[in-house]
């Protein structure tokens, strides 16, 4: 019962070139920053990721993208990593945008055991008819790779479209707390995707800021049970501390209070 791996590089040793992850966090809140570096220098490429977004220029995500390796992403939201963008344009990279709702029910549905679902999202634009970029042709311009059109039906009266689980190899998440059976707990925005990412992957493996003792949870504060998770890696003080800020500022109102001060 106790998944408490040693480290960060152990518990990513056998994701190999050509895996599927799911990846925890919103923006750069709740991402699991250790492991990807870990990841990073482990080495593996040809990578299919599942993320609402891919991190930014030089953190999270964007430190495996930016090494290549990275082979496609689904998600949601492009944000301002510019070489996540350069990627896409010039063909180096597969890119399937969802509706983030219905990312986060496809990761559910996945971890679930529901194989796919009708959703009114999508329905009467390219997400439905099909035909969006999936992958450009090499050097930009022409679309090599488009997606197909999905499965429409109506339910009482109203068009749903056919929306399909999503389950991967591996989950990489963090976690605010974690128990050493594998029991965790989110803080305020990181419970957006890491709950859902954590469903889908076979082999889920977390890091936790705070690593308790079996019991010190109480049912009820236990946002994803220990049954979904394989492994967990204990961060240390500064690892737990190292949380990038997207846009740092600061309200008129607290400036001035900080000058009275």
């Amino acid at each position: 019962m106790d998944k408490v791996i040693s480290g960060a590089a152990e518990a990513v040793a056998d994701i190999g070139c050509g895996a599927s992850l799911a990846v925890g966090g919103f923006g750069l809140s709740g991402v699991p920053e250790v492991l990807i570096r870990a990841l990073y220098a482990q080495r593996a490429t040809g990578l299919s990721v599942v993320s609402n977004n891919c991190g930014v220029d030089g953190r999270g995500l964007g430190v495996l993208l930016a090494a290549g390796r990275i082979a496609r992403v689904t998600g949601s939201y492009v944000g301002e990593n510019k070489e996540f963008a350069r990627q896409y344009l010039s063909g180096e990279l597969e890119v399937e945008l969802v509706p983030q709702g219905t990312l986060a029910e496809r990761l559910r549905a996945g971890g679930a055991g529901i194989p796919a679902f009708y959703t009114p999202a999508g329905v009467g634009t390219q997400v439905a008819r099909g035909g969006l970029p999936w992958r450009h042709a090499a050097g930009g311009g022409s679309v090599a790779v488009a997606s197909p059109p999905k499965e429409t039906r109506d339910f009482a009266g109203r068009p749903h479209i056919l929306e399909h689980g999503i389950t991967t190899d591996f989950a990489l998440v963090r976690a605010w707390r974690g128990d050493r059976h594998g029991n965790l707990r989110f803080r305020r925005a990181a419970a957006n995707f890491n709950p859902l990412a954590a469903m889908a992957g076979r082999i889920t493996v977390a890091e936790v800021e705070e690593l308790v003792e079996p019991g010190a949870l109480a049912p009820d504060e236990i946002h994803l049970p220990g049954i979904y998770v394989r492994r967990v890696v204990q961060l240390t003080a500064a690892e737990a501390a190292d949380k990038h800020i997207e846009h740092l500022s600061v309200s008129a109102s607290s400036t001035r209070g900080a000058v009275r001060a």
